[in-house]
């Protein structure tokens, strides 16, 4: 027998009278327990293909309780994916039916942040459709109207149990043992007590009688096919329990809503975190109360920490605001969601723009594995996407080149007003493209593109030590004299090879001369190169050579070199 840990409770709070039940992972062809008296799951692997036959209709349905997280983002993504491979409609749903938790302001980040990730979706706040409203404060009506369509056919009952009494049954049940089920006590009210209690004003939910173990309707509702996951069986010795609809304020519970708004809306396709799998059964039995058909599931598995802990919105690798704070690229941080639980097949191919995201995406490709996020190999892919895009003619890198002037406008005075700001940035970016991880490292790993090398620095002692030091003095002088003689020289790899060699050449017999002995003094080219970058940077590594001595002018390198000549000539 398999034993797993209980993972934490759904995001949205459990009502007084709503009883959560424990979630389970599940494997493929293993059954997992965690009590002999708790539902277990049963997943058999995928067999047959499910990718859709036609175009699709898909929902994000985020509750506004927070800023969209990095497990938000990956779901509204694949379902984004979905509908682009596919065709159909990718709609955009707010959650809000728990007032209690709204935070001022989540609606407009989240909508803000799918933009800002290119996921445009079709329907949904600001974008009207033929299924709206698209906010579920919005459909209380509809909600209460179905609640008590089940309450006239005898699907569903009032609940008229406070709070107190149903924490005292929630404590007994755990005590003992038992899942913790309500005891139906108000499904045995007679009318006559149920119109007495309505006349006194009493307040009250409506729940949805759930199927017993032996109704064929509860092992409908307990068997489906998940497209991640594989066929599930959901068992356990006293079904599932009653769900509240309806709560006593008329506002619905997570289950009803759901399940109205995903036939309303038409959706065919749920995607959706690992964490809902154990409310499916739920879900599918009420579409079969009311006669509708259920959509398709995937249960995407969670994010996890490195150190096997789930990731949740208040970890540092949660937020996406926090990710576009550092400056994360959009493109990068879509390449990297849709690699967290989902793979193309064969190849290992992982830099994918969105666009060939939209291409390539499959339900095939979704793993059952859960996915440990990874700060390493998201930088690389930022550093990648970063590359990229500096180097095309696309809007982004004009943006970036507008982000690299601003920064390097907080450390050199007034940088930004010089007639070639953006021209000397642009060549910056460009030159240091595979370098940079975030477009704000620019200023950080090459501030001599910028303002004089700091030749006093830790890392230039260590880069002119490289050198023995009775010829530095002649490879600078060798330097000057070979570049005032060739003002307009190309510094190409060919004429900079030829350069080079001059440099060292001469520095040679300036060494030979003034060595005192018949001896000559052969100083190879390498030399001559550390001095070029000692001068010109500070530093031992960056940039070639030749290309350094494209970027800066004629004058410039001459003041860099006759600098690092004073500096050396005193050391």
């Amino acid at each position: 027998m398999l034993r797993l840990r209980l993972l934490g409770s759904p995001t949205r709070q459990r009502q007084p009278g709503v009883f959560s039940t424990p979630r389970f992972c599940s494997r493929a062809g293993r059954t997992l327990h965690t009590h002999a008296n708790t539902p277990h799951i049963h997943a058999e692997t995928r067999s047959s293909s499910v990718e859709p036959s036609g175009p699709v209709r898909v929902r994000f349905a985020p509750s506004p309780t927070g800023m969209l997280h990095l497990g938000g983002l990956r779901t509204a993504l694949f379902n984004y994916l979905l509908s682009k491979r596919y065709g159909g409609a990718f709609i955009l749903r707010i959650e809000d039916t728990d007032q209690k938790r709204l935070v001022s302001g989540a609606v407009g980040n989240l909508v803000k942040t799918l933009e800002w990730a290119g996921l445009s979706f079709d329907e949904g706040p600001g974008k009207p459709g033929d299924a709206g409203p698209y906010f579920q404060s919005q459909r209380g009506d509809l909600y209460r109207k179905h609640a008590y369509q089940l309450l006239d056919k005898g699907a569903a009952y009032r609940c008229f149990c406070d709070s107190h009494r149903l924490e005292t049954i929630r404590a007994e049940a755990i005590a003992q043992g038992r899942p913790p089920m309500y005891d139906r006590r108000c499904l045995h009210l007679s009318q006559r007590q149920i119109d007495e209690k309505l006349r006194v004003g009493e307040p009250h939910t409506i729940r949805f009688i759930a199927p017993s173990p032996a109704d064929p309707a509860s092992a409908d509702a307990a068997q489906f096919f998940d497209i991640v996951h594989g066929r599930m069986r959901f068992r356990g010795p006293a079904g599932f329990d009653d769900a509240v609809l309806l709560k006593s304020d008329g506002l619905p519970t997570y289950h009803l809503a759901n399940v109205v708004d995903d036939h309303y809306m038409r959706i065919t396709h749920v995607l959706r975190g690992e964490e809902w799998l154990i409310s499916t059964p739920k879900h599918r039995a009420l579409f079969r109360a009311f006669g509708w058909e259920a959509p398709q599931y995937a249960h995407l598995p969670l994010l996890m920490n490195a150190d096997g802990s789930k990731l949740s919105k208040r970890n540092r690798d949660g937020p996406i605001q926090g990710y576009i704070d550092s400056g994360y690229l959009p493109s990068a941080l879509v390449n990297y969601a849709a690699l967290l639980g989902w793979h193309p097949g064969a190849g290992d191919k992982e830099l994918y723009s969105l666009e060939e995201l939209e291409q390539a995406f499959s339900l095939e490709g979704l793993s059952r594995s859960k996915s440990v996020v990874s700060r390493d190999r998201l930088d690389w892919l930022n550093k990648q996407h970063l590359h990229k895009e500096i180097n095309s003619e696309s809007t982004s890198s004009q943006g970036h080149l507008s982000r690299a002037v601003l920064e390097i406008d907080q450390h050199i005075s007034r940088f930004s007003e010089r007639p070639d700001a953006r021209d000397t940035a642009l060549r910056a970016l460009k030159m240091c493209s595979d370098r940079l991880t975030f477009t704000h490292d620019l200023f950080g790993t090459a501030s001599y593109l910028f303002a004089d090398p700091d030749l006093d620095s830790e890392e230039a002692k260590k880069t002119v030590a490289k050198v023995p030091q009775d010829t530095r003095l002649y490879l600078l002088q060798a330097a000057i004299s070979q570049l005032k003689a060739y003002p307009d020289l190309d510094f190409s790899s060919k004429p900079w090879n030829g350069l080079a060699k001059e440099i060292a050449l001469a520095a040679s017999v300036s060494a030979s001369n003034s060595s005192g002995s018949l001896a000559q003094v052969s100083v190879p080219k390498s030399h001559a190169m550390m001095m070029l970058r000692f001068a010109l940077t500070g530093q031992s590594t960056g940039p070639k050579i030749p290309e350094l001595l494209q970027f800066f002018s004629h004058a410039e390198i001459l003041s860099r070199l006759e600098r690092a000549l004073a500096k050396v000539a005193v050391d």
